[in-house]
């Protein structure tokens, strides 16, 4: 990563989305821990709004991009940032969608500008902001070799398999940025989470679903497959040796905990490896406390587990 990419990501407009203030709230937490612990600047959006998420997007896709648009407008035209930063993997995925859209469909522009009228702020312009993730403010601010100078409580060789969900790469038109040469992430084979994991001192499985949908999408329509799903996502884990399942958004991470539940009790299998945020064992390694990063807020119930090894 450039000098000036490094620079430009220690300040960013901080957008939590809707589920960070609620289920996902233990990575709002860890996330804000680990910014103050690396010295980076995490500015929250005032008087945001959600993304669009998945039910407007399926009602009316210009809606959709008007209110992802709208949360860049704030950054850009109200908050003069240049980057924003979700950590939400559908957040991340509607910011960058919008962005798409704007610089490739005149309709869509022609949508936004009417609706920011009539709401009465000023309309964003395609370029005006950067979208990243959590794992590009990370690997690009500070980087692995700044995260190993850091870290205080190593992993010590935690057995992790790190699982991005479908929406941190797919589609590949919305994120220019990856498959871009040396440095960039990938679309077919992320690894931004592997790297900086593996400096905090994790052991990386070789996991083969570590971009397999976990069924978030239709969890009240069709439990049951949603359920079918996460299980074959925690089964692959657990064959390849985890010890955890590391996660970078919210829904695959409450889908995650959630099912592993339901498929215990509904299909009477059960696995015993334990669900946990990137940022929270990032933090862990860091020195900060299992509460400090919100472990005790999680379902998936890890501290003995992490207790046992030392970490927490």
């Amino acid at each position: 990563m450039s000098e000036n990419k490094a620079d430009k990501y220690r300040r960013v407009a901080y957008y939590p989305g809707c589920t960070l203030d609620g289920s996902g709230h233990p990575y709002n937490r860890s996330t804000k821990q680990v910014g103050k612990a690396l010295g980076l600047d995490l500015v929250e959006i005032s008087d945001l709004n959600c993304c669009g998420a998945m039910e407007v997007k399926n009602i009316d896709p210009k809606v959709q991009t008007y209110l992802s648009s709208r949360v860049m407008s704030i950054a850009a035209n109200q908050m003069g940032m240049d980057v924003v930063m979700a950590p939400c993997n559908g957040c991340y995925h509607n910011l960058k969608k919008a962005e798409h859209d704007l610089a490739h469909d005149p309709k869509s522009g022609e949508a936004v500008a009417r609706l920011s009228a009539k709401a009465g702020h000023e309309a964003y312009r395609a370029g005006q902001v950067e979208t990243i993730h959590a794992l590009d403010w990370i690997k690009a601010s500070i980087g692995e070799e700044g995260l190993r100078e850091r870290v205080k409580n190593g992993l010590k060789g935690l057995r992790v398999a790190n699982y991005y969900g479908c929406m941190y790469t797919r589609p590949r038109n919305i994120f220019p940025e990856k498959d871009a040469g040396p440095g960039s992430e990938s679309t077919s084979k992320p690894h931004f989470m592997d790297d900086l994991l593996a400096a905090a001192g994790a052991v990386n499985v070789e996991f083969p679903l570590k971009t397999a949908c976990c069924g978030g999408a239709h969890t009240l329509s069709d439990s049951d497959m949603s359920t079918k799903l996460v299980l074959n996502i925690l089964n692959a884990a657990q064959a390849a040796g985890a010890e955890v399942i590391a996660t970078e958004c919210p829904t695959c991470h409450s889908g995650l905990e959630m099912h592993q539940i339901r498929a215990e009790k509904r299909f009477a299998r059960k696995t015993q490896v334990k669900i946990i945020y990137f940022t929270q064992l990032l933090g862990i390694a860091l020195g900060l406390s299992a509460r400090q990063v919100g472990l005790h807020e999680n379902v998936s119930d890890s501290i003995g587990m992490l207790k046992a090894k030392g970490l927490a």
